[in-house]
């Protein structure tokens, strides 16, 4: 089965979902004094961060830094031990329940490797979340979209039908995502969505990944170790060290830090190769421009 792009269907006619206003600030996400512990370990100490609206964000940190658990404090799987998590501008550490939910369909996840249901479909996998929050959408409407949000993702529609055992890594990650974006969210988490993936297929994701932030106006929380990721397609970068995040932007401007971590992190062998294949890139794209128009009759003939 291949993992080719497939030619995307005319969306499901949805009446029956609720529109929700789109939220229209500078920052979906702000984050301040956060502190989460586990007994004695402490994992984050006084940690502010802001995610702009429309960015890629790149998280990244050592081992132990508690990237996945600043992402679960987030999205409301792990509660702080203290601090005020923002989302949408409601403080969802000290929303009632009603609210947090209300908040909660505004935002899809995709886990590690894809966190797939073993026992349900592809389509009934990316069913789960539509049937969670709009409980009213009629079995045809719930395999319509679930067809298009498939298709979406590059994956055959063929895909559907398929249990998560019967995928390749690359397209298991696929159909995850295709659940995460099944309820039309304004934030998208990806928690390390590369991991796992041949380089070829890694920079596939990515440029799918940036293709939808673009198409869809995603904000994007991605959780990665993959330098070429936080190359290709991140529009700044947060760091995590020292129980907090040490440093937030672009990486020139995390360059300037002189943070140990980050001076042993970015100028290491392997971000000068990112760094050069994201150069080559940049040229191969120019000079196919340059091409193109070289290539122009100037009679338009």
């Amino acid at each position: 089965m291949s993992e080719d792009e497939t030619a995307t269907p005319a969306p499901a006619e949805a009446e029956d979902i609720p529109e929700t206003e789109r939220f229209e600030g500078e920052y979906p996400i702000r984050i301040r004094g956060l502190r989460n512990a586990f007994g004695d370990q402490v994992v984050h100490e006084d940690l502010d961060l802001d995610v702009r609206r429309g960015e890629i964000l790149g998280v990244v940190g050592g081992s132990g830094t508690g990237k996945s658990v600043l992402m679960r404090s987030i999205i409301g799987l792990q509660i702080p031990t203290e601090g005020t998590i923002e989302v949408f501008g409601h403080d969802i550490t000290s929303a009632e329940p009603d609210e947090v939910i209300g908040v909660r369909n505004r935002w899809g996840v995709l886990f590690q490797g894809g966190a797939l249901f073993s026992t349900l479909t592809v389509a009934e996998n990316v069913q789960v979340p539509l049937k969670q929050f709009y409980p009213e959408l009629s079995q045809e409407l719930l395999d319509e979209i679930a067809r298009y949000k498939v298709v979406f993702t590059g994956l055959p529609e063929t895909a559907t039908s398929k249990y998560p055992s019967e995928l390749s890594g690359g397209m298991r990650k696929r159909a995850g995502l295709a659940r995460a974006l099944a309820i039309d969210p304004e934030l998208l988490f990806l928690d390390e969505p590369t991991a796992g993936l041949d380089p070829i297929g890694a920079a596939k994701f990515d440029d799918l990944t940036r293709e939808l932030t673009n198409r869809l106006g995603l904000t994007v929380f991605l959780i990665t170790h993959d330098l070429d990721t936080l190359y290709a397609i991140c529009d700044r970068v947060a760091v995590l060290a020292d129980h907090k995040v040490v440093a937030v932007g672009t990486i020139p401007e995390l360059l300037e830090s002189g943070h140990p971590w980050i001076e042993e992190y970015f100028k290491g062998p392997r971000a000068r190769a990112a760094q050069s294949t994201k150069e080559a890139a940049q040229a191969k794209g120019t000079a196919g421009a340059g091409k193109h128009l070289d290539n122009t009759d100037p009679q338009g003939s």
